[in-house]
């Protein structure tokens, strides 16, 4: 199933469309029934990293502009880093002694914090973690300046040359964690540094996707699509409408 979601204005978050799957053919459908008057205006579609759903938008709005969601690119070079921190603690577990590797309880939860939201402990927790891991620590290190790269209010060419210069770090550091990361930069280099045009992004779309699957475990046993979309609208702009038509009467 896919959903095709929008934000106003003001904030509001509104439906545009539950469609049966989430190939390229079902997306391309559903925007052929949107009038070309209105396709027109789109100036960009956020989206994850699936290709049906960008081909769909090249092929039906060719001037809008696809922008790969920062969130979906952060959770791919924050995977990379935790493959170190994994494989550093095996071997942390077998090579150090029983009472010191206990003092290491922690830095799981630490490691995949940001740096600047740490507490106190944590952050001792990491030094101690680092002292026995170089390869942890610059993971840790490249990881957190990639994320200050895209928490910068920077033009898309700043953001390519800063990121360029992050990549020959990564290269340079000798760690092969991030060449899966890197593969995928390559591959959506426009769409992901189009992010640093207006700063578009679809973090909004996890929360009501959180909302939707509450949803059709409460709606176990619907199987027809447009109850479905009738639930999911109501239990956005239920609540709203009720309101409103309260107040009217």
């Amino acid at each position: 199933m896919t959903l095709v979601t929008g934000r106003m204005c003001d904030g509001e978050i509104v439906i545009l469309g539950v469609l049966p799957g989430h190939e390229k053919a079902s997306v391309v459908e559903f925007l052929r029934l949107i009038p070309l008057r209105i396709l027109q205006r789109v100036q960009a579609v956020c989206c994850d990293l699936w290709e049906a759903y960008t081909e769909a938008v090249r092929e039906e709005i060719p001037t809008a502009r696809i922008v790969i969601d920062r969130f979906h690119v952060a959770r791919h070079y924050r995977e990379a880093a935790d493959q170190v921190r994994k494989q550093e603690l095996l071997r942390l577990k077998k090579n150090l002694p029983k009472a010191e590797y206990q003092q290491l309880n922690g830095s799981f939860r630490a490691f995949r914090k940001n740096a600047k939201d740490l507490n106190k402990q944590e952050r001792k927790i990491l030094r101690r973690f680092f002292e026995h891991s170089a390869l942890a620590k610059q993971a840790y290190i490249l990881r957190e300046q990639l994320t200050a790269i895209f928490d910068r209010n920077l033009s898309k060419q700043q953001a390519q040359s800063k990121i360029r210069r992050w990549i020959q770090q990564v290269q340079n550091s000798g760690l092969r964690c991030f060449d899966d990361f890197l593969k995928l930069l390559r591959t959506w280099w426009e769409e992901i540094t189009n992010y640093f045009i207006l700063r578009e992004n679809s973090g909004f779309v996890e929360g009501f996707n959180n909302k939707v699957k509450v949803l059709k475990r409460r709606s176990y046993g619907i199987f027809n699509l447009r109850h479905l979309f009738q639930r999911i609208y109501l239990d956005l702009h239920g609540y709203r409408l009720f309101a409103a038509s309260t107040i009217s009467g």
